[in-house]
């Protein structure tokens, strides 16, 4: 290979590529990976700390997925499910963290799980208004983007958007007062959230409450306890359906099955399903109570490809591999390791503020230490160092970076990224580091 085939393979495709398809990080295009490690067009490998933006947890290329998707399309690609059923069937309903009789409506992205979820709340309540919350990412089509609050680029030249959402503020942890009680800080939020309730909307007109339980692109930031079981039981009491995101962090993200069960408690009527449910090809879901599901009567949610043969298979092969690799326990295991890690960073480190890991999920905020605010241009020095010391990691909200490693990763591996972490933290520390020539067009 030569040193020319990324910057060629960009410059051809940059004369076809809508700019609204990407958000831009390195110059790189990637060929082919194999578990942690991916490897571009110039043949240059690196440790892999995004996964696919949280859709390839089982890793790159598992021969395990790769050979149930190998023999499936041997079989039967594709004949659509939306007329006849196959000899596929991922186990996903056995798995949901809900009691009774579930159901299972196949999807294409999470976007349209999302979707999914405001065509079922609104048909069994016979209800209009939704409620979700700043910060949150749940997708891309109109009625997923009319539920998200993470970019103005997601709102800007599109309007009108879905009507009957309502947006409330979410108790970011940045938004916590100094010295302020956990206790104050949840009662605060939380009269936040009740005030539309007390002034233009009616709780006997709202269908569902859609929320990530730890917020991914909001900045992998967890929900405080005491304010979902607020709101949970809010929801409970005014015939309200409660609703959860687990697209990103679904999937042993967290070192469980799904974020909502890092909360005691708290039983989601409703939850859509995404990312790596296929191991990254295109398979969503939205899983849900019977009765619920069963509101709507076809083809009121179908899609031609949805759920068809070969991405069932590689599902279940997923699930698999889940199971006889113990990744839940792994994320939880080397959760642990990352989060000694990074604490012991901020410890030597002054940029280094706020450190939030839930399995291997994390995300570190990098502070401007004079002020304590975030830092844009010290996260942007910082991911591309480490970028050019062989590692893939990306920034959320401009100074948060965003630690998604997949489940696979080995310790070795993992030591290696910490490495290099550690020598771009240093560096810049040492005031080593400049920005790249590209440093505006960089981040969400």
């Amino acid at each position: 290979m030569t040193d020319s085939n990324n910057k060629h393979l960009l410059e051809e495709e940059a004369k076809a590529f809508a700019s609204s398809g990407r958000i831009n990080y390195y110059d790189i295009v990637i060929d082919h990976g194999k578990g942690a490690v991916i490897t571009d067009a110039d043949g240059n490998d690196y440790i892999d700390l995004l996964a696919s933006a949280s859709s390839t947890n089982t890793g790159h290329a598992h021969p395990k997925v790769v050979k149930a998707i190998q023999d499936q399309a041997a079989k039967l690609i594709q004949y659509t499910p939306a007329y006849f059923a196959n000899t596929q069937e991922a186990r996903l309903a056995k798995l949901a963290p809900m009691s009774g009789p579930v159901e299972v409506s196949w999807g294409l992205s999470g976007s349209d799980a999302n979707d999914a979820i405001i065509k079922f709340a609104r048909a069994y309540t016979g209800r209009q208004y939704l409620v979700a919350f700043t910060g949150a990412y749940h997708g891309s089509t109109y009625g997923s983007m009319s539920l998200s609050s993470i970019s103005m680029n997601m709102s800007r030249k599109m309007a009108p958007l879905l009507p009957g959402v309502v947006k409330v503020p979410f108790p970011s942890p940045w938004e916590r007062e100094p010295d302020e009680s956990e206790e104050h800080f949840v009662d605060r939020f939380f009269r936040e959230f009740m005030r539309p309730f007390e002034a233009y909307l009616p709780a006997e007109e709202t269908a569902v409450i859609l929320m990530e339980a730890i917020q991914g692109d909001g900045g992998i930031c967890k929900t405080p306890p005491a304010f979902m079981k607020k709101v949970y039981d809010f929801a409970k009491a005014h015939g309200i359906l409660f609703a959860v995101d687990e697209i990103n962090q679904g999937m042993g993200r967290t070192g469980k099955w799904w974020s909502i069960q890092n909360f005691d408690g708290i039983e989601p009527d409703l939850m859509s399903v995404g990312k790596s449910l296929a191991s990254g090809l295109p398979l969503s879901a939205v899983v849900g109570r019977k009765e619920i599901m069963e509101s709507l009567g076809a083809p009121a949610h179908l899609f031609t490809t949805a759920g068809n043969p070969v991405t069932t298979a590689a599902a279940n092969a997923t699930l698999d591999v889940f199971e006889e690799e113990h990744l839940l326990e792994r994320s939880a295991k080397l959760g642990q390791k990352a989060k000694a890690f990074f604490e012991d960073e901020k410890e030597k480190f002054d940029f280094i503020g706020d450190v939030r890991m839930y399995g291997l999920d994390g995300g570190i905020d990098i502070i401007d230490p004079a002020t304590g605010q975030g830092d844009t241009n010290a996260t942007v020095k910082l991911m591309y160092r480490i970028f050019e010391l062989g590692a893939i990691i990306i920034s959320l909200r401009g100074n948060i970076l965003r630690f998604q490693p997949p489940l696979v990763i080995t310790e070795a591996q993992l030591d290696q990224a910490f490495t290099m972490i550690d020598q771009a933290f240093s560096e810049l520390a040492a005031g080593k580091l400049t920005l790249p020539a590209k440093a505006a067009e960089m981040g969400w």
